[in-house]
Order: structure tokens, then C-alpha cells, then sequence
């Protein structure tokens, strides 16, 4: 079932990238990802009464900390930077910036967890490195100077990094807890850690108004549901109910599904340089995480 989980978690996600474009094309990377943190843990803590669930009950204090660090690592940090390059490179580029994730979640795990990294895997990493590389000297969208699509791109790669850490210390404690339980508590844990931070910066206002009901929340709300909650609890199942390579492997099937949604939905440019990049990014991606 964890194939299973992991593959829908790809085409949910995708569908959510769609409306995190558009909401970031008013929204402040920042205040989305402090909607998408704040609203979807509502959702958790509802879910969790539902269920009748206390996720803390016998769990160790230890895997708890370890839980609420992934997800200050992987969403109050990564998530913030992913909307950074989301809404400078736009959803295609964005798309095969995050193929990152398989080799940099493949290197976290050889590095933290001692699982196994060899010749394969790093010529699977440098077809990756090398998609990315191609995909920055796509030209880039209107209105979006050379610096701009760099800077993007050098945001993304640094979600990346944050994302591939925080699910890999993660991995261990995800065997001796249910799937929404530690779902929750990495998602409520990320949430009060950023709450306080936008409270304390200059022009917080902005930050907050995202709350306000507004025609934006058409794309907020949507994208919010999709990729913070249900993509999220798949992500999570994924990873604790099949090897980390797998699942690594089909939640980066998304890249293929973004690519086709941000051409049919956001009219964004498929061309031969960007093609390019996504068959050298998912070839190396087979490399990284499918056994021979």
C-alpha cells in the first residue's frame, strides 16, 4: 500500500502546486506558508477529535521533539522557500528544481541512517544536478529578470535540502506511530514555531492578512487542503509503509504530472531546453531510488 500511498501523494500535490501559483502571485511566500501551516493544523486537530486520537498518548518524549524538528526543517523552512521559487520561476521550472529531492533525500539518509549510496546513485545524483543545471538557463518567465530565475532556483534547491533532512530524521519514528498522529504533531509543531516568527517581523501585518476572507482564498484554501493536508498524510504513509528510496521514487512522479498541469492549466512554456531538463532530472532519478 505505501507504492499506493506515494503515488497519489504525487498527483495531490501537483494539483496543489497548480493553485500555489496563483495564489503566490498576490500572496507573500511567507503569509501562504503561515495559512497553509496554521489552517491545515485546524484541520489535524479536528481530524485527530474525530478519530478520538491523542497522538501524544505513550509516545516518547524524545520521538516527539525529533517529529516537531522535522517539521520546523521540512515545512515551516522548506515550505517558505519553496513558495520563494514557486512564485519566481513558476510551476514547470519549480517542478524540476524539486527532482533535488530523491538525491538529496538518498544523501540524508547515507548520512544519518547509514543506508546504502553507491556508484549508481551518484551518477543518478550528477543527471539530476545536471537537469537543474539546464533548467536555469531556460529562459524565464515574462516579466522575470536572469537574477530573478537564479535566485529562484537557488531557493528551491535549499527547500530541497530542507525537506530531504526533515523527512529523513524523521523516517525512525515514523515506524512506532500512526500516520495522522505524526502527521499532526510535525505540522502543529512547524506552526508554533512560525506563528511567533511573523508575529515578530517588520510589517507582520501583511503577513497575517491572509486570514481575512478575500477571492484569494479561491486558490489559498484549495491548494491549502490538497498539499498541506491530504498530500501530507499520503507523503507520510508513503514513507512508513514502503523503503524510502520507493517512495522517494513515485512522489517525484509529481514532477511530470506539474509539468503537464502548469502547460494544459497556467499556459507556461514546455520547450525542447525544458524537456531537456525534466528526462535528465527523472533518468537520474530512476538511477538514484529504482533497484536494478
Amino acid at each position: 500500500m505505501g507504492e499506493v500511498f506515494a503515488l497519489a501523494c504525487a498527483l495531490v500535490w501537483a494539483s496543489a502546486v497548480m493553485f500555489f501559483r496563483r495564489s503566490g502571485e498576490t500572496v507573500p511566500a511567507l503569509a501562504l506558508n503561515l495559512f497553509r501551516v496554521v489552517a491545515s493544523s485546524v484541520l489535524f486537530l479536528l481530524t485527530l477529535a474525530v478519530m478520538g486520537r491523542n497522538p501524544l498518548a505513550g509516545a516518547a518524549p524524545a520521538d516527539v521533539g525529533i517529529l516537531v524538528l522535522s517539521g520546523v526543517i521540512a515545512i515551516a523552512i522548506s515550505d517558505t522557500l519553496f513558495h520563494l521559487c514557486l512564485n519566481r520561476v513558476g510551476a514547470g521550472l519549480n517542478a524540476i528544481v524539486t527532482t533535488l529531492y530523491a538525491p538529496f533525500t538518498a544523501m540524508s539518509a547515507f548520512l544519518l541512517l547509514g543506508e546504502r549510496l553507491g556508484l549508481r546513485e551518484l551518477g543518478g545524483m550528477i543527471l539530476i544536478i545536471g537537469g537543474v543545471v539546464v533548467a536555469s538557463r531556460v529562459a524565464p518567465p515574462p516579466g522575470t529578470s536572469r537574477r530573478t530565475l537564479v535566485t529562484g532556483i537557488l531557493y528551491g534547491v535549499g527547500s530541497m535540502v530542507a525537506l530531504a533532512v526533515g523527512i529523513v530524521i524523521a523516517k525512525p519514528v515514523l515506524q512506532r506511530m500512526d500516520v495522522v498522529g505524526a502527521t499532526a504533531v510535525r505540522q502543529i509543531g512547524s506552526m508554533l514555531v512560525l506563528l511567533p516568527i511573523a508575529a515578530l517581523l517588520p510589517g507582520r501585518a501583511k503577513y497575517f492578512a491572509v486570514f481575512r476572507p478575500s477571492r484569494t482564498w479561491r486558490f489559498t484554501v484549495p491548494g491549502m487542503v490538497l498539499g498541506s493536508y491530504l498530500a501530507l498524510i499520503l507523503w507520510i504513509a508513503g514513507m512508513k509503509y514502503t523503503e524510502t528510496g520507493t517512495a522517494a521514487a513515485l512522489n517525484q512522479t509529481s514532477t511530470v504530472f506539474t509539468l503537464v498541469f502548469a502547460s494544459l492549466l497556467l499556459k507556461e512554456a514546455f520547450g525542447r531546453r525544458k524537456a531537456t531538463a525534466s528526462v535528465l532530472a527523472l533518468v537520474g532519478i530512476a538511477l538514484v531510488v529504482l533497484p536494478l
